[in-house]
This record gives structure tokens, sequence and C-alpha cells, in this order.
């Protein structure tokens, strides 16, 4: 199993505009809470939590039972985390499955179509 400190090198090589829409280079982890989530829950398993930054949903890990938020540096101020329970289904409607494949591309893994479905309500189960 990859390193939580090489999955975060690899993640900010792999976030881009197709991963997030508001993406910069000056805050490569700028809205890509969801999408990582999603894609940190499908190679370390554990669970997706939420808090409320803002008026904003903020979707990050719980992986052995810690807390891993590999995009906590895309706010300016500490996150006061709930560590509320989420789900996928909350995390992808906050992205989509063209950004979930994209992150899924940009870090050479399969796409969910060759690997698994990220939902079973979007793959016909």
């Amino acid at each position: 199993m990859e390193s939580v400190i090489a999955l975060e090198k690899r993640l900010r090589t792999a976030w881009s505009s197709r991963t997030a829409s508001t993406w910069t280079e000056k805050n490569p982890a700028r809205g890509q809470c969801s999408v990582t989530s999603l894609v940190v829950q499908d190679l370390l398993g554990g669970s997706i939590l939420k808090t409320r930054v803002g008026l904003q949903w903020h979707f990050y890990n719980s992986v052995g039972g810690r807390r891993l938020d590999l995009t906590a540096s895309q706010f300016k101020e500490a996150i006061v985390y709930d560590d509320l329970p989420g789900s996928r289904d909350e995390a992808l409607s906050d992205t989509s499955i063209e950004q979930y494949e994209a992150l899924r591309s940009g870090l050479e893994l399969p796409t969910w179509a060759t690997w698994r479905c990220p939902l079973p309500t979007h793959c016909g189960h």
C-alpha cells in the first residue's frame, strides 16, 4: 500500500481543472475535496467524513480510525472538524463522474468503468 505522503504528492500532481472546476495553480487543492475523498477511499478504504466550512460541505476521509484530509490546504483558516458521517453519494453529488475519472487517470489508476463503479446506481446495479 502506498504511503499517505506519497499519495499526497501524487494527488498534487494529478489535480487540475479537469478534476475540479475551481482548481488554480496557486491553490491546487481548491475544490478537490469531494473527488479526492472518493479516490482516497478507493485506495485506502475507510469512510468519508464531512464538515461544514462556510456554507459548503467539505469532504475528507477516516482511515484506520484517523482523520485524513489531503485537501485541507485549500483553506486559509484552520478547519474546525465535525467529523460527520458522509457517503460516496454525497461526495459524488459535489463532483462528477468525469472529474472522478480524470483524477483516477491522473494517478494512473483504471477509471471506474474498468475498475469498479463509484456508486451502484450509476452502473445499472
